[in-house]
């Protein structure tokens, strides 16, 4: 597996994170506020689970194919980040993708993600969060698979050390299956999986 390039040159930073007062805020306020801090230019601003996130490959690893997928016209969603986590999921539908790695009410370990020049730690305190490298990067164990859906079928047949790679191929599946620009595209979804009414013309 290729090694992960330096600090500096990575295109979106992101650390682990916990609340500051346990149960506050609450997972509906946490999306909230993420929706709030929702960049105008489309930079992306996101909350993931941690329960759901494979390390650090993965998420570089998303961000990638997202970007490679909206260049060819073949984005699922107008709203960047709610398809962000499409790609971290490795799942083509935000229902599913949220239950998967997006913030729930039994939520304990968060990651924070952002593209440069903003950095996550800047978001913690706002959100009621506080960094905890206890929380990420961990490597991908058997709990973080089954709630991925990489059946106990597929991780049999390579060595523990090689899981990681499992996720990397759902999230590569991803961009491959995603519809050509000549098809419909979905309505645009909010992080919490609410659809946003189209924009009447001006």
């Amino acid at each position: 597996m290729s090694p992960l390039p330096s600090g500096e040159k990575r295109p979106i930073r992101a650390v682990g994170a916990r609340r500051i007062r346990p149960g506050s805020p609450s997972a509906k306020e946490l999306v909230a506020q993420v929706r709030a801090a929702a960049k105008p230019d489309g930079a992306l601003v996101a909350l993931l689970d941690a329960r759901g996130v494979a390390g650090e490959r993965h998420l570089l690893s998303a961000w990638a194919h997202l970007g490679r997928a909206r260049q060819r016209g073949e984005g699922r969603l107008r709203d960047r980040g709610a398809e962000f986590l499409l790609f971290v999921a490795g799942d083509d539908q935000l229902p599913r993708a949220l239950s998967k790695v997006g913030v729930q009410e039994d939520t304990e370990g968060f990651v924070v993600v952002t593209e440069p020049p903003g950095e996550p730690g800047a978001w913690l305190a706002a959100w009621g969060l506080q960094e905890d490298p206890s929380v990420y990067p961990r490597p991908p164990g058997r709990t973080l698979l089954d709630r991925l859906g990489v059946a106990e079928e597929e991780r049999s047949v390579v060595p523990e050390a090689a899981w990681e790679g499992l996720v990397l191929e759902r999230v590569a599946l991803l961009e491959l299956s995603a519809p050509k620009p000549s098809e419909p595209t979905a309505p645009s979804a909010q992080a919490d999986g609410s659809e946003r009414p189209p924009r009447k013309a001006s």
